[in-house]
């Protein structure tokens, strides 16, 4: 064999096995955290979905129940409310896209936090992973896609019931469902990052201390006018409040620039904490 086809096959030796190209977030982890394979721990997520699927399901039907007993049942005794635009819209359509925020949220939640929480300490699923070549960056980026997956499910689907009761008061509605998995990333991210520092499962009363206030205060049900000043500044630091604003300036056509600040509060959810949790994994896994 020539030198010259010694070289060319070196080369195409070289170009096989060159890794696949970083995400910028990737790039300011530690080395070794990403292989480029998030999508091995998505499938497993998907696989044993299969033997819980009435439990995931089940996660639609809050947000629809909150719907009908406060939209119809108190809406017909509260009756119309300024929208976004002071344009006046019924309680049903002031309090759906809180709702719809609330689903995204939960869903990315739930499996970010206390399924992740049971594979880190119990299940072990993590030090099993990371003896292949996936990465903590991997892991990170796989449980939060399936967290991701999970809330956009519940958004689509509250959305179709949104649309079934006429609550869907614009055509760009149609970026409802992109923004909630803006939402539900940004969820997932903060929530994967803050199981990596939970010890117990008592440690789950705080998750619960977050949520439930921030689904009550958050504008969900009441505009932020209705609060004192010193309330008003708290709800506006919440996460849930950046949602629902989104959601209900989509929903009812309220579209302004301020929309776009909201949305860079996700962003900001979403590199912090994946990066988070990406180190966390590191130190928990590999030190």
């Amino acid at each position: 064999m020539t030198e010259r086809s010694l070289d060319t096959a070196g080369a195409g030796r070289a170009a096989v096995a060159q890794p696949p190209p970083l995400p910028v977030l990737a790039r300011l982890l530690p080395a070794g955290s990403y292989a480029g394979r998030p999508g091995a721990l998505v499938r497993r997520s998907a696989t044993a979905a299969r033997r819980t699927w009435l439990a995931i399901v089940s996660g639609i039907f809050e947000p629809v129940f909150y719907l009908v007993a406060m939209g119809q049942g108190l809406g017909s005794l509260i009756g119309a409310l300024p929208g976004p635009d002071g344009t006046p819209i019924s309680y049903a359509a002031f309090i759906a896209p809180g709702l719809l925020a609330a689903a995204a949220m939960n869903g990315a939640v739930f499996d970010s936090t206390f399924n992740v929480f049971f594979k880190l300490k119990y299940n072990r699923l993590y030090d099993a992973v990371l003896a292949t070549p996936l990465g903590p960056f991997d892991i990170a980026l796989g449980e939060i896609a399936w967290a991701l997956i999970r809330g956009g499910m519940y958004a689509l689907a509250f959305l179709a019931v949104m649309g079934g009761f006429g609550l869907l008061l614009s055509p760009w509605a149609l970026l409802a469902l992109p923004a909630a998995l803006v939402v539900a990333f940004g969820f997932a991210a903060v929530g994967m990052a803050a199981t990596t520092y939970m010890r117990s499962w008592q440690d789950f009363d705080l998750v619960t201390l977050a949520i439930l206030p921030m689904f009550l205060f958050a504008t969900t049900f009441y505009p932020l006018s209705v609060y004192p000043r010193w309330l008003q500044v708290a709800v506006e630091v919440m996460p849930l409040f950046h949602a629902v604003e989104l959601m209900r300036g989509l929903t009812t056509g309220a579209v302004h620039a301020g929309l776009l600040g909201h949305l860079a509060y996700f962003l900001v959810m979403i590199v912090v904490g994946m990066a988070v949790a990406t180190r966390r994994l590191d130190v928990l896994l590999l030190k």
